[in-house]
């Protein structure tokens, strides 16, 4: 259906409207993002992608494929950029509980188990992030979140079939930027 195609269409711009700012700003080194977290997001959201695609996806499952291609290229920046790359012991156990959707996945020959896992770790995964804003609320960007927790909601109306596989991803991580978005701006308030 045309219609999925131009919100799949959208749902990339958005990505890329996201994207271009939140890695320049990593570059004037204005934003430090928490390398591991964008390795972990990174490697989930493309294991993901791959379900959905596998569940039926389609053309909806694109904008999250694209986006895991770019995450982990945001992983690569801030460590370039020598962000805030501690890594704690929990962060190890989020990196390896993702690696673990792939057996997952194997021996059930189910995506939706795989999403399952992939979506825990990916929610858990925003740990070590949440960590970080709440102790420096001014180094996150919030217009990055907003754009997508937005993208998320249109990658989802772009999905060609809507089952738990192809759903829970973008649903729970357009909830966990929401989440976030809002911790960071009480967090400022309080501080200002």
């Amino acid at each position: 259906m045309m219609y999925r195609e131009v919100l799949s269409g959208m749902a990339i711009a958005l990505t890329f409207v996201g994207f271009v700012p939140y890695t320049r700003a990593i570059q004037q080194k204005r934003t430090r993002p928490h390398v591991f977290s964008w390795i972990i997001w990174g490697t989930t959201t493309f294991i993901a992608f791959l379900a959905q695609l596998n569940g039926g996806g389609g053309i909806g499952a694109w904008p999250i494929g694209i986006s895991g291609l770019i995450t982990m290229y945001i992983a690569w920046l801030a460590y370039a950029q020598k962000a805030d790359s501690s890594i704690t012991w929990h962060d190890r156990c989020f990196f390896l509980a993702a690696m673990s959707s792939l057996p997952v996945w194997y021996f059930t020959t189910d995506p939706l188990w795989a999403v399952v896992v992939l979506t825990s770790v990916d929610v858990i995964g925003f740990g070590p992030t949440l960590r970080k804003a709440y102790a420096l609320p001014f180094e996150e960007s919030l217009t990055f979140f907003i754009i997508f927790a937005t993208r998320n909601l249109v990658a989802v109306a772009a999905l060609e079939q809507y089952s738990l596989t192809t759903v829970l991803f973008p649903a729970a991580t357009g909830i966990a930027c929401l989440a976030l978005i809002t911790m960071v701006q009480l967090r400022r308030h309080a501080l200002s």
